[in-house]
């Protein structure tokens, strides 16, 4: 090879190597771009727009929101504050007393008109849906927030897992979800449909146990990411309805389930919650990434939106601290029930 073949050999490759700098330049510069685009959505989303005005799924025209796992905690909540926007109410959950003393609350309170059915989901008893289609198929219904569930005890590994309660996780969670909404949607799809300025709305609860594998709750983990997938789908397909569906991400919230009684930064009281989820239905806040889905209270979207932009939820470390949080739990747990028993 000649002096000037390798003179051309070499500008060859150091125009390749330029080449492939500036294609390594330009893809950082595009993630970087899409980091800062992502953030300053979130922000917006959290921080600064005005809370969604819900005249447009029919608030305080006499239409009606349906509510699962109503007579405490979120659902109760979320009934109150649905409330409080002027919607009529149609509660569903197992306890009939506490179902008719919110009744008789907020229809003094709020000038509403509520209705209430008693049942067990866990059941799985076709009666029970044959019971919530009579109730509801004449009333003009908008919205349907699907707020029942459940989840462990205590954390508990799979195979230890009590067959009753891992049928119970995944009747409550899913079947009963679905069932209720293939009664509900079309009610929701029928009273929309020739009102040009009005939507329907389906809100289902997530958890940060369904967004993330969590181990020792294997089942419930399980439930939830179902309702991820199923929710998202759901979406798409009832989108030329006029029909908004959102998947709601919680972490850990003050409840009866979580066992939490002292809020923090991270685990607010239910009315902090749903205020800052009805305050953003149709935003992502913290779930960036994901479509139909909703990450509403700040602390938890900001932490949703570390973990999707460093480790990834489906990321070993991720899994391997999650283990090891949910196992010192059940270790505190069971020294727990071992202390009342002794009693």
């Amino acid at each position: 090879m000649s002096f000037i073949d390798e003179i051309q050999s070499v500008a060859g490759t150091c125009k390749s190597v330029n080449i492939l700098l500036w294609c390594v330049f330009g893809f950082g510069v595009l993630k970087l771009t899409t980091l800062i685009l992502r953030t300053l959505a979130m922000l917006f989303d959290l921080f600064i727009l005005p809370s969604v005005n819900y005249a447009k799924y029919g608030a305080g025209k006499g239409n009606y929101c349906v509510v699962t796992g109503a007579s405490d905690g979120i659902g109760k909540e979320y009934a109150r504050q649905m409330a409080q926007r002027g919607f009529n109410l149609v509660l569903i959950s197992r306890t009939l007393s506490k179902l008719e003393s919110i009744k008789t609350q907020f229809e003094g309170q709020y000038k509403i008109k509520v209705e209430v059915l008693a049942m067990d989901v866990a059941a799985d008893d076709s009666s029970n849906y044959e019971q919530i289609k009579q109730l509801c198929q004449n009333l003009p219904i908008t919205v349907l927030i699907n707020n029942v569930g459940q989840s462990h005890s205590i954390p508990v590994p799979f195979l230890e897992t009590q067959e009753d309660e891992l049928r119970n996780i995944i009747t409550i969670n899913n079947t009963a979800t679905l069932l209720i909404t293939q009664i509900i949607a079309p009610i929701i799809r029928d009273t929309v449909k020739d009102k040009k300025s009005s939507r329907g709305l389906i809100l289902t609860m997530g958890s940060f146990g369904g967004l993330i594998p969590t181990p020792l709750l294997a089942t419930y983990s399980g439930s939830k990411a179902f309702l991820q997938n199923w929710s998202t789908a759901l979406a798409g397909e009832l989108s030329g309805d006029k029909i908004d569906v959102e998947l709601v991400l919680s972490y850990l919230v003050t409840s009866a389930m979580s066992k939490i009684r002292k809020t923090s930064m991270m685990i607010p009281n239910p009315k902090q919650f749903v205020a800052s989820t009805l305050k953003s239905v149709g935003r992502r806040c913290g779930s960036q990434e994901r479509y139909a889905t909703v990450t509403p209270f700040w602390s938890h979207a900001i932490y949703e939106f570390v973990i999707d932009e460093t480790f990834g939820v489906y990321s070993k470390i991720v899994n391997t601290i999650n283990h090891s949080f949910h196992k010192s739990i059940r270790i505190r747990a069971l020294k727990k029930a071992a202390r009342k028993a002794k009693k």
